[in-house]
């Protein structure tokens, strides 16, 4: 009896060992991938910032529409690409089709408008340039990969993204380098100059409403304004841009587009402070580089029915919008 239990001590010894060694093995084994995962994924990202081009496709694809040698270029981010109907504004201004268009595109970014102003610097050097922009682009509290900026991204280091990003944003990460690899790609087939041009001056429309029960209750809970911070390499870089930006227009409008009619700024001071504090950043930085900014808080025959969702008109709404834009920019 005693060999019978001194037997199965031994086996339950050599058994705990044995796991204990596989333990070992496997942990070892799992922070081997892991760093070597981190190891692959730096390689990637060094690679994407040199083949970077701060032109990404998506405006790419829009920059033929400056052919037609404009004076009035709107740009900027998805208020502006699905709500300015440039054809119209060239119509109630008197001009000629294709003496106003449209190269906003969804998240767009001033660095990105200053890179195509570079490529085509005789064209916006004879025009009015008005670029939309959104919170997003200056809150560093906002790291979604939908909507960060990606020139932004490209200019801070590969330990820098590391440290940003992961782990629970890796996905903006990865979206960088699928971006930076298809803008180069564009810049190489000359996309800018060769692509077709868009229709419609580069409208893009939304024909849908969300759902009621699909609206954010209120806007200070809006994704944009997450852990509200201004102060960092986005508001930097952005407002930068908008300073050189300044300087190869023949003149220059920031507008701050209105938010859907639904939501009430007396009733909701965090997002009007926020939104206020954003003005504020841009009217500093347009003193110091003689660009002007037109902050619209409301378009007073912009009605509920006119707004797809909190931010973008529907397809009713551009027609009011783009009217009341170009009155504004007459002043």
């Amino acid at each position: 009896m005693i060999a019978a239990l001194s037997n199965s001590f031994s086996q339950t010894f050599l058994r705990r060992r044995v796991d204990s060694a596989s333990a070992r093995w496997i942990a070892g084994a799992v922070v081997a991938a892991v760093i070597a995962w981190i190891v692959g994924l730096a390689t990637l990202l060094a690679v994407a910032s040199r083949v970077h081009d701060d032109v990404p496709r998506l405006l790419a694809i829009k920059l033929p529409l400056l052919k037609s040698d404009p004076d009035l270029i709107f740009a900027g981010e998805s208020r502006t690409a699905y709500g300015v109907d440039a054809g119209l504004a060239a119509q109630l201004r008197g001009e000629k089709p294709g003496s106003a268009v449209n190269i906003a595109y969804d998240a767009g970014e001033p660095l990105a408008v200053l890179g195509a102003a570079k490529i085509y610097p005789d064209v916006f050097a004879k025009a009015h340039v008005v670029v939309s922009v959104a919170p997003f682009i200056f809150n560093e509290g906002v790291r979604s990969a939908g909507v960060y900026p990606q020139d932004v991204l490209s200019r801070l280091s590969v330990t820098e993204q590391l440290t940003s990003f992961l782990p629970l944003r890796v996905g903006t990460l990865i979206r960088y380098i699928r971006e930076a690899f298809a803008a180069r790609l564009a810049q190489q087939q000359d996309v800018a100059h060769d692509a077709t041009p868009p229709v419609n001056s580069g409208l893009s429309v939304i024909n849908s409403t969300q759902r009621d029960d699909q609206w954010i209750a209120r806007l200070a809970d809006h994704p944009h304004f997450a852990n509200w911070d201004v102060t960092g390499p986005k508001a930097k870089f952005e407002t930068g841009a908008l300073c050189d930006l300044a300087k190869r227009s023949r003149r220059l409008t920031v507008v701050i587009p209105p938010w859907a009619v639904r939501y009430d700024r007396a009733a909701d001071p965090v997002w009007r402070a926020r939104e206020e504090q954003v003005a504020g950043l841009l009217n500093g930085e347009a003193d110091r580089c003689g660009f002007s900014v037109l902050d619209v808080q409301s378009v007073p025959e912009l009605k509920a029915p006119n707004f797809a969702d909190e931010m973008h008109v529907n397809v009713s709404g551009v027609p009011i919008y783009t009217r009341y834009l170009v009155e504004q920019l007459k002043r």
